[in-house]
């Protein structure tokens, strides 16, 4: 991904923080019949040994998976907040641009079956289903009902080799129009501007 020298971020809590959030992914691989890209949840996960990866799992149906065991290489991105920048707010002529949240994570995938499998929706499904009154469970579906559905899947378990993040946050732009941006996020009404506004105003600018 590129990403200029001021918009690079190398916060390594915001970053897992972002992962975390915006957890429903991106998963890009390359196969002999082409490109292929699924949207799926990711859980970020750390091991006994400190070693941090992703697990996730996609349809047995969908044909991505069949290309890992010719390359293992794979491309997750996660999106975070992002929003339009009107050049209308700045105090002199510019152009429009966005501003936005992402992180880019490389690694090798292998897959997952069995307990291990089991282990991983486990984890997902306890995850998503905190604070629901009525909170679901593996443990209190039939056990033929989740092996059942299990056939159906395949488990992901993604090795980090890279970690790319950027945050474009106008921090290239002077104190003045850094303002008038985060005011006029502030004045709209849409979820992603306040979110946008906010990191605006924990980033800062460049000096």
């Amino acid at each position: 991904m590129y990403i200029p020298k001021h918009f690079r971020n190398e916060d390594a809590a915001e970053i897992r923080q972002l992962i975390r959030t915006y957890g429903f992914a991106i998963l890009v691989n390359q196969t002999a019949s082409g490109l292929h890209a699924t949207h799926l949840p990711l859980e970020l996960v750390t091991g006994a040994d400190g070693s941090e990866y992703l697990q996730g799992h996609i349809s047995r149906a969908n044909p991505q998976w069949k290309g890992f065991s010719d390359n293992d290489e794979v491309l997750a991105i996660f999106s975070g907040p992002h929003t339009y920048i009107s050049s209308s707010w700045y105090n002199h002529e510019n152009v429009p641009t966005w501003n936005y949240l992402a992180v880019h994570v490389t690694g090798k995938v292998k897959l997952l079956e069995g307990e291990a499998l089991y282990q991983s929706l486990k984890h997902l499904v306890n995850r998503y289903e905190a604070g629901n009154p009525n909170a679901v469970t593996l443990e209190g579906m039939s056990p033929d009902y989740v092996e059942k559905q299990m056939k159906g899947l395949v488990g992901l378990e993604i090795a980090i080799t890279g970690i790319d993040a950027v945050q474009k946050l106008s921090q290239n732009r002077d104190a003045v129009n850094h303002e008038r941006i985060v005011s006029a996020l502030e004045n709209r009404e849409d979820p992603d501007s306040h979110l946008i506004a906010a990191a605006m105003k924990k980033q800062g600018r460049q000096p």
